[in-house]
């Protein structure tokens, strides 16, 4: 398997990977993703090289965005000035599920923070989802905090503020490179 940005003319693929990701997490009893995601704001960060995909032969079996800006209203000032990613939207294909797809993700996503010389590698997940928060802390992050003021990207209140971050380093993640290096360090 390979990771490499995606491109303009993914953004249908991506759209419709996260309509089954979230139709997947509604039949687990998650009312995580159910509002739809804005086209362009992801469009914007397919075009400012944040978004990735693992394929598979032509399969796209995972995505994930790794952005050197934090959504507004998460992190504090002094958070903010430590250098950091912060991961986001980390999807795998159901095709491609108990293959460990994810945590090889966020292993390449700490990887790629630390060849970018950045301290932190963060995310805020859905605030309801204990099993994700769980996968997180089993994949090394740690617990910050959970906020629950402000509005989410795609309208409505916040629903994804719990915080964790764990230390960018250096990990075998097992997928061919075809990511430039990193340049988006924050």
């Amino acid at each position: 398997m390979r990771i490499c940005p995606a491109e303009p003319q993914d953004l249908a693929k991506l759209l419709a990977f996260r309509e089954e990701a979230a139709a997947w997490l509604s039949r687990l009893g998650s009312d995580q993703w159910q509002r739809p995601y804005p086209a362009d704001k992801l469009l914007a960060t397919i075009e400012a090289g944040c978004v990735f995909m693992v394929r598979d032969g032509d399969d796209t079996a995972a995505t994930v965005t790794l952005t050197p800006e934090a959504e507004e209203g998460l992190w504090d000032a002094d958070e903010l000035r430590e250098p950091s990613l912060f991961i986001n939207k980390l999807t795998v294909a159901r095709t491609h599920a108990g293959q460990d797809l994810g945590g090889r993700l966020i292993d390449w996503a700490g990887d790629h923070a630390y060849r970018a010389g950045v301290q932190w590698l963060r995310l805020d997940a859905w605030t309801t989802n204990t099993a994700l928060q769980a996968y997180y802390l089993r994949h090394g992050f740690e617990y910050v905090r959970t906020v629950s003021q402000g509005v989410a990207v795609n309208g409505g209140p916040r629903v994804s503020g719990w915080l964790a971050q764990r230390a960018a380093s250096r990990a075998e993640h097992g997928f061919t490179d075809e990511t430039a290096a990193p340049d988006c360090a924050a």
